[in-house]
């Protein structure tokens, strides 16, 4: 019988190892902007197929841009604010370093 292992154990498991945890930091930036345009178009009750639409691109394009391998530009951020009747506010914090 197969062992149930939780999401947050196996998490604390692969951050001990500071290689793990060093990656997974370096690529914060890119996940966090994914999330927030995932988040924009899901508030705009939006699909991927409409919020290209919207934007005049592909959804192959918005797949990639929430899939956090792209890094949008910041004309592409105000598009998509525009075409989820959202605003796009750029916020630099402090990281705790």
């Amino acid at each position: 019988m197969a062992k149930t292992v939780s999401l947050d154990h196996v998490r604390a498991d692969l951050f001990a190892d500071p290689e793990t945890r060093a990656a997974y930091d370096a690529l914060a930036g890119e996940d966090a902007i994914a999330r927030a345009i995932i988040r924009a178009r899901m508030a705009g009750g939006l699909t991927q197929a409409e919020l290209a639409a919207r934007m005049r691109t592909t959804q192959s394009v918005i797949a990639r841009l929430e899939s956090g391998k792209v890094m949008p530009s910041i004309r592409t951020m105000l598009r998509i604010a525009e075409a989820t009747g959202t605003r796009f506010r750029p916020v630099f914090e402090n990281d705790g370093r």
